[in-house]
């Protein structure tokens, strides 16, 4: 395994490995230029078994969020250019790929709000693992924040488009 310093991508990759799933690592300091314009990078390449490849964009959310108005869960906000920069690599790769956000969530505390059944433990902390095809994603997004570029999905939609990790990612044929 790379030696990580994002904790949620190491224990994503962990999470992975323990699985059995093979999978590619993408140098994030290499940036792609396609038609003269840089594209964000996607995280891994996995292959979940029975599926069709992924390619990952890792969310890294704590669980539950504190922010300045309480206790927050299922924080799932990410910026236009995630999204841009995987539609953008789905093209290059076709349609044997599906462009996935995978939100790796650090769970902060025992809740009756947990993201999913099955936690990871990775460095003596506790993760679990949802996901979510980003044109799916893209379809019921809200703009968050004009100032920094950023769009969410409502939480009841969200809890609703995602899948665990180890079952295939929902598409929503309408998105």
């Amino acid at each position: 395994m790379a030696r990580r310093h994002n904790h949620y991508e190491a224990a994503f990759e962990d999470y992975v490995r323990s699985r059995g799933w093979p999978y590619v690592p993408v140098d994030e300091h290499r940036k792609a230029i396609f038609a003269g314009a840089r594209v964000k990078s996607f995280d891994f390449l996995v292959y979940p078994p029975g599926q069709p490849a992924w390619l990952v964009d890792i969310k890294g959310r704590k669980f539950p969020y504190d922010g300045k108005n309480g206790r927050r869960f299922w924080e799932n906000w990410v910026t236009r250019e995630d999204l841009e920069g995987l539609s953008r690599w789905e093209g290059v790769f076709g349609s044997g790929f599906q462009p996935t956000l995978v939100f790796v969530y650090w769970l902060l505390g025992l809740s009756a709000h947990e993201p999913s059944s099955e936690v990871h433990v990775f460095r003596n902390q506790c993760y679990a693992f949802v996901c979510v095809s980003a044109s799916q994603y893209a379809a019921k997004a809200r703009d968050r924040s004009p100032k920094w570029n950023t769009v969410t999905v409502p939480t009841k939609a969200f809890r609703g488009m995602v899948s665990a990790m180890g079952e295939p990612c929902r598409v929503d044929m309408e998105a």
